[in-house]
């Protein structure tokens, strides 16, 4: 089992910029992949971006070139750093860390982020 907590929610304006962190309970180098999804209001959830045990990444297309998923495993933390925010990426953004020997995905309780125009 592996719980999540995340931290660095907020809001900011525009254009700016906000560092999202995830700390896990245990160490994440046994966890295949670690990522953030988000959900706006009214929306589905979204999967915005993972990074496997080896660091390799993978980003949706609306955040690539603007957000930056990546892990400390001596801390267990994963970080999203996301920039040049817009509106539309107002949302809850969920913390994920997947391990294939349980086939589990493991949820943290979110943290909210608020871009205003």
């Amino acid at each position: 089992q592996v719980q999540l907590v995340e931290s660095g929610g907020g809001s900011v304006q525009a254009g700016g910029s906000l560092r999202l962190s995830c700390v896990a309970s245990r160490s994440i180098l046994s966890v295949d992949a670690m990522g953030w999804y988000r959900q706006a209001p009214g929306k589905q959830r979204e999967a915005v971006t993972t990074i496997s045990s080896s660091g390799i990444t993978s980003y949706a297309g609306s955040v690539k070139g603007r957000f930056t998923i990546s892990r400390d495993n001596a801390k267990n933390t994963v970080y999203l750093q996301m920039g040049s925010l817009k509106p539309e990426d107002t949302a809850v953004y969920y913390c994920t860390a997947f391990t294939s020997g349980s086939g589990r995905m493991y949820w943290g309780q979110g943290t909210q982020v608020t871009v205003s125009s």
